[in-house]
């Protein structure tokens, strides 16, 4: 029989660790039935403003602060997922019997119906949408839930879905790091350095996107990435069925018996499952989102979802996907230019992969934000070999990117040739800088190559701004 929510929390003391948006549908869920509920912030309730009255009309003790985490006692503890596992704080909790988890961690140890998890460095938001749109065309979309990292919270949404439905999950390293129960499918789109202002290191980042495989009943994993394929090699060695996706075509041997792979050759995308043999997909030029790395998202969905739907409605929704919102996002055309938001673009290998996309014009792109403690030094080359003309630096990271593209091998050729690089400190005056810098036929793009948190809340905030600013000119 499945269990409820009310019987989760019935009779229980349950501390949510940070008030955000977030976790108001986790709050009212567990309101209903706990003996008592805290939350928890370091902000003050006059910063959390509105989110502070829902909560004590909720009933739930709020305790802010710096001193927020200290003295926890209750019976279940739901840590953010910003939140580390292992302050001292929540160890000091667990050890006096305090069950630590996470909304994610516990809507995934209640095995609700079949979970299709993606994680990876870049590309998670967008294959995990289009996996989403897939297994509806396959299953009906009154039967798939989209959530995790993208979305709303799962959690609260458990007592609609059935056996019957499908769960489409974004998970990050931070949500990975206590996550431990089986899904249907796991994919890594691929793993590069990233957050390593919030990891020990690279290591536990590798490790923390690698606990997604620990329990999958497939595993979906990109043979262009050493460390996804590295990964692969250790889920075959343990009889875990693997499917690659790949830009090229998978060497021979490569594949176990259990295995699969969907890949391009061409301008056409094949798949070879067990008993199937070798199949067209579709043609690439199929996909309506611009980039190569797209097209790598698409493959990637195609393998998580093989068996639930068509190929041919495959090639319907890749014909009509126009993307999602901060990613690669048209806003306007304004004097012959054209501006775009990829405020979703956190780290250089994003913004490396949206320059791709758009390389065929002259590009002004204004990169910056706060620091994820990330090697910019690459990043010169990637800004070298495209079409950027001018590079408008912003935000805490400005003088970071500057001494790296500055300091690289490459910039007095690249200087020669024209670039310019333009710094503003103030994220408005860095638009401003870039519509100047723009000329008819250009393209602007917010690509920041960095996380949002010195001026925003989030990446969506900072690209919606940016929109906004953009609409006034």
């Amino acid at each position: 029989m499945k269990i409820s929510l009310d019987d989760l929390f019935r009779g229980k003391s349950v501390s949510l660790l940070g008030a955000g948006v977030s976790n108001m549908p986790l709050a009212e869920a567990a309101a209903a039935s706990a003996a008592k509920l805290t939350v928890r912030d370091r902000k003050s309730p006059e910063e959390l403003g509105d989110a502070a009255v829902r909560l004590r009309k909720l009933g739930a003790e709020l305790i802010t602060g710096e001193d927020y985490l200290k003295n926890i006692d209750e019976d279940l503890v739901f840590r953010s997922p910003g939140i580390r596992p292992d302050l001292p704080e929540l160890l000091e909790a667990v050890e006096h019997g305090s069950i630590l988890t996470s909304e994610m961690e516990m809507f995934l140890s209640l095995e609700p119906c079949p979970v299709y998890a993606v994680t990876g460095s870049d590309g998670k938001t967008t294959t995990t949408t289009i996996t989403s749109l897939l297994l509806e065309a396959g299953l009906g979309k009154e039967h798939v839930f989209l959530g995790g990292n993208i979305g709303e919270p799962l959690l609260h949404r458990y007592p609609r879905i059935t056996a019957d439905d499908a769960v489409a999950v974004e998970l990050s390293s931070f949500q990975l790091m206590t996550v431990d129960a089986p899904v249907e499918v796991a994919a890594i789109t691929n793993m590069t350095p990233n957050h390593l202002n919030w990891h020990v290191d690279m290591d536990e980042y590798v490790w923390a996107k690698k606990r997604l495989l620990s329990k999958c009943g497939r595993a979906v994993l990109n043979y262009d990435n050493d460390l996804t394929r590295e990964a692969a090699s250790e889920m075959q060695a343990a009889g875990t069925p693997v499917t690659f996706f790949s830009l090229f075509p998978i060497p021979d041997g490569v594949l176990h018996d259990t295995d699969s792979a969907v890949w391009l050759d061409g301008d056409v995308i094949y798949s070879a499952f067990p008993g199937e043999g070798v199949r067209e997909v579709m043609k690439r030029s199929d996909i309506r989102l611009p980039g190569i790395h797209n097209t790598a998202n698409f493959m990637t969905a195609i393998a998580i979802t093989h068996g639930k739907v068509s190929y041919e409605d495959v090639r319907e929704i890749a014909r009509t996907f126009g993307g999602v919102e901060h990613r690669l996002e048209f806003v306007r055309e304004l004097d012959g230019v054209t501006y775009i938001n990829g405020s979703i673009d956190s780290s250089p290998t994003r913004t490396a992969a949206a320059l791709s996309a758009i390389n065929d014009r002259p590009v002004v792109l204004i990169v910056g934000g706060s620091d994820k403690n990330l090697d910019y030094a690459p990043f010169a080359d990637t800004v070298f070999e495209s079409s950027v003309h001018t590079l408008v630096l912003t935000g805490a990271t400005m003088e970071k990117v500057y001494a790296a593209v500055t300091g690289a091998p490459g910039y007095t050729d690249a200087a020669a040739k024209g670039l310019k690089i333009v710094k503003n400190p103030s994220f408005d005056g860095a638009v401003m800088d870039a519509r100047a810098a723009a000329r008819a036929g250009d393209t602007v793009i917010l690509s920041p190559a960095a996380a949002s948190f010195d001026a925003f809340p989030n990446f969506m905030v900072r690209g919606r701004h940016f929109k906004e600013l953009v609409m006034a000119f």
